[in-house]
């Protein structure tokens, strides 16, 4: 099912719309401006991007409020940014400053900010399931209404966590919404060699939890297939299995060339990548017009060389925050 927008649309509806589209280009201009920064040698680490992603981490969250809660995978940017963290303390995380999202420690796979309610990324395949698990929880004992979007890959789906997570979140009636983002591989492996079942949302059913599959690469068709869940899971209606079949439009990493897909599969998916499509939506609907689309891609590339300078001149971490945020102090928090 679609999100249909029209220009007969309330301004709310456009202005969402509109909201969603900037924030896809947000995380793509960033994360392209990342990939040129790690190539000249600016940052420590490495990188794990979400290229073609965009739509299922903006389509998720778009309507989450910042005392909900979200776990992330190793592929963490969209999601951190789409849920609010704010870019230059993002930037600032990549370059190892002090007054980076995680204080230095985190790096590009490990990006959050409890104060919008981003867990720190867990780069463990299927490793933030668990903990989504246990913040559903949390909120389902303090009766609360907070709802908690669990992101993972299609390669989490064989994991040993996936089912133990799966099951706890049924039995207890979390207010949890996993997001699986099928991208097609597992590093380098494509999932049909991994799985027999044509989705793996139909995995849900043994657990007795609700699923759907969505188009992962319209942003529209995710926020709607979210809201239904989030809803859901707000009323306490338990939780909901979502798979978004999307496409990672770069390799695994930084370093992959991605010499296992073949180049019609990539050139079929470029043409069905979300921005482009966002883009040609709100234009075909006379929701935005191009000057409009133009000046919000300038003004996210200033913000975001923004961000670069800014990051460059935040201070480094001292030796001695190497020994700070290893044990809970009270009071800290």
């Amino acid at each position: 099912m679609r999100y249909e927008i029209n220009a007969g649309y309330p301004i709310a509806a456009k202005q969402k719309a509109l909201g969603m589209y900037e924030r896809m280009a947000l995380i793509r201009k960033y994360e392209e401006r990342i990939y040129y920064l790690f190539l000249e040698g600016s940052m420590p680490g490495t990188i794990h991007q979400s290229h073609g992603q965009e739509a299922c981490a903006v389509g998720m969250l778009w309507d989450l409020g910042h005392d909900d809660f979200m776990t992330s995978t190793h592929r963490p940017a969209g999601h951190a940014l789409a849920k609010g963290v704010p870019l230059r303390s993002m930037m600032c995380e990549m370059f190892a400053k002090s007054n980076g999202c995680c204080r230095a420690k985190g790096g590009a796979m490990h990006v959050g900010d409890m104060s919008v309610g981003a867990f720190p990324a867990i780069a463990i395949v299927a490793g933030g399931m668990p903990v989504a698990v246990g913040a559903a929880l949390s909120c389902k004992m303090r009766k609360t209404k907070n709802v908690t979007v669990c992101f993972l890959g299609d390669g989490a789906s064989n994991e040993g966590a996936f089912h133990e997570s799966m099951n706890a979140a049924a039995i207890w009636d979390l207010p949890l919404v996993f997001a699986c983002e099928n991208n097609l591989y597992g590093a380098s492996t494509p999932i049909s060699m991994t799985c027999k079942l044509e989705n793996i949302a139909d995995r849900a059913a043994s657990y007795g939890m609700q699923s759907e599959v969505a188009d992962g690469n319209d942003v529209f068709a995710v926020n709607a297939a979210a809201g239904r869940a989030i809803e859901k899971a707000r009323g306490g209606g338990g939780p909901t299995f979502l798979e978004l079949k999307t496409y990672r439009m770069g390799g695994h990493s930084r370093n992959d060339a991605c010499g296992y897909r073949s180049k019609k599969e990539e050139r079929i998916w470029l043409e069905k990548e979300p921005l482009r499509r966002c883009r040609a939506y709100l234009l075909e609907n006379n929701l935005a017009d191009e000057k409009t689309l133009e000046n919000i891609d300038e003004k996210i590339a200033e913000d975001i060389e923004d961000a670069v300078e800014f990051a460059k001149m935040s201070p480094d971490p001292k030796p001695e925050d190497a020994l700070k945020d290893i044990f809970y102090e009270r009071g800290e928090i």
